[in-house]
């Protein structure tokens, strides 16, 4: 890609930059935040370390949306995070106003762009986002599943001390508490994990990904995860850029799949160069079926709130 515009300067949009650029997933990253100086100071932070990195990727810093100017794609950070004891979807009305205003400069300065969400409630404002551009669903989609995925890989890396290289993981449904962690299709060097893993153990695993984030809210206090979600978009990214066609857990819109419509879930997705280029839709057993229902209902209710702010 030749430009990657990242709207939000805080710790997430500082790591995915970084990441970004080490990468040389692009050739210009602009990051834009409201608050002065601090866009065009992390810039510079980050473009001084390109000698030491080795990327020619240049970094700049801007205040105005307007910046967002024919980058191929968006990425949006920008938001208030939830704080202890909060949930995702406690800061939606604060955060969809944020995003109305970025989604509507992207739609002006750069029509052609790909748009990924990361501002939480991610399932809501990726849905958001897509009925206010009115663009095709292939072109807005969020992350949410490959850092949900890596979580839950981290954890039977874990618990078994095999190495994180041989272990696939994979998880659906909302970014929240009711995600869904797919056992079945998660292996160590292709050998489901119930080979190695007592039920407990696996149960274990399963809440302690769906508190994943609320696990590092809870250790830090005063600030909730950056690296980890940092990585999920640069390998999403990574997928586009590179047209690696790469399939990766993310929220997409539903047309059909799953028995949904009109919704956003974290799905497998394939990655190219068009964005979210097709949705695979998983055989589901009845207790996975059910998971994923109430997990969509979640969503659906406040998709249903969205709708009266």
């Amino acid at each position: 890609m030749r430009k990657i515009a990242i709207i939000g300067a805080g710790r997430v949009g500082e790591s995915t930059a970084h990441n970004l650029a080490k990468h040389e997933l692009c050739r210009e990253i602009v990051l834009i935040d409201i608050k002065e100086g601090v866009p065009q100071g992390t810039a510079l932070d980050i473009q001084e370390s390109a000698p030491i990195f080795d990327f020619d990727t240049q970094l700049r810093g801007s205040n105005s949306l307007d910046d967002v100017a024919d980058a191929e794609m968006v990425i949006v950070t920008a938001g208030v995070p939830r704080k202890q004891g909060m949930s995702r979807s406690d800061v939606l009305e604060t955060n969809v106003a944020v995003v109305n205003g970025v989604v509507d400069a992207t739609v002006k300065h750069a029509p052609d762009a790909l748009l990924l969400m990361v501002t939480n409630p991610v399932d809501i404002l990726t849905y958001a986002a897509w009925r206010r551009t009115g663009w095709s669903r292939h072109r807005v989609f969020g992350m949410a599943g490959v850092l949900d995925s890596a979580r839950m890989g981290s954890f039977v890396a874990m618990e078994t001390g095999f190495s994180v290289k041989d272990i696939s993981a994979m998880v659906l449904g909302g970014h929240g508490d009711t995600m869904v962690p797919m056992t079945r299709f998660t292996t160590i060097n292709g050998i489901p994990i119930e080979h190695f893993l007592t039920r407990e153990q696996i149960d274990r695993i399963v809440e302690r990904t769906r508190q994943g984030g609320a696990e590092i809210l809870a250790l830090r206090k005063t600030g909730s995860a950056y690296d980890a979600p940092a990585a999920a978009i640069a390998s999403m990214v990574d997928a586009i850029s590179r047209n690696r066609k790469h399939i990766l857990p993310a929220v997409a819109v539903l047309d059909g799949e799953y028995s949904l419509n009109d919704i956003c879930m974290g799905v497998p997705v394939v990655f190219g160069e068009g964005g979210m280029e097709r949705v695979i839709q998983l055989p589901l057993t009845a207790q996975e079926a059910d998971e994923f229902r109430r997990s969509s209902e979640h969503v659906r209710a406040d998709i249903e709130r969205l709708k009266l702010l």
